[in-house]
């Protein structure tokens, strides 16, 4: 048996609207929302009680992001909010992008703070951004 493909990435957030509009605005587009809750449900996670309503996204070539609102249990957060990158743990995504200043100035728009930029030789520009919930998104853009 092999691996066939990556699903999706799960984040657990606590304002699932700022956070799925922020990704909106990056580009990814909300396939759908719903709400689960019941004993399969936390059979499956592993707690007992549970209720989260449940944000699924696409990137423009099909990867996704589950964004996770808890309402019971709640949710439960380890360490500073703006933890930095060397923080263990799923620390950033990165997405490839077209014409990085314009895709960082719609962002700073939508509350997002540069954390630092550079020029990797001549093969890419990057930048990493902070957004909402101190989620840290990486942007990279091949150079022509």
């Amino acid at each position: 048996m092999s691996l066939k493909r990556m699903d999706n990435v799960l984040i657990v957030v606590d304002d699932l609207e700022a956070v799925k509009a922020f990704f909106i605005e990056l580009g990814l587009r909300l396939e759908g929302e719903t709400t689960v809750e019941g004993p399969l449900v936390g059979k499956l996670i592993g707690l007992n009680d549970v209720r989260a309503t449940l944000a699924m996204l696409r990137t423009p070539d099909g990867q996704g992001i589950e964004l996770d609102k808890f309402h019971a249990p709640e949710a439960i957060r380890y360490g500073p909010v703006n933890a930095p990158v060397n923080s263990y743990g799923l620390r950033r995504i990165m997405f490839a992008v077209e014409n990085i200043d314009a895709v960082l100035a719609r962002m700073r728009e939508h509350g997002a703070e540069l954390i630092g930029e550079m020029q990797y030789e001549d093969t890419y520009r990057l930048a990493y951004i902070r957004g909402p919930e101190g989620i840290i998104v990486a942007l990279a853009e091949q150079s022509a």
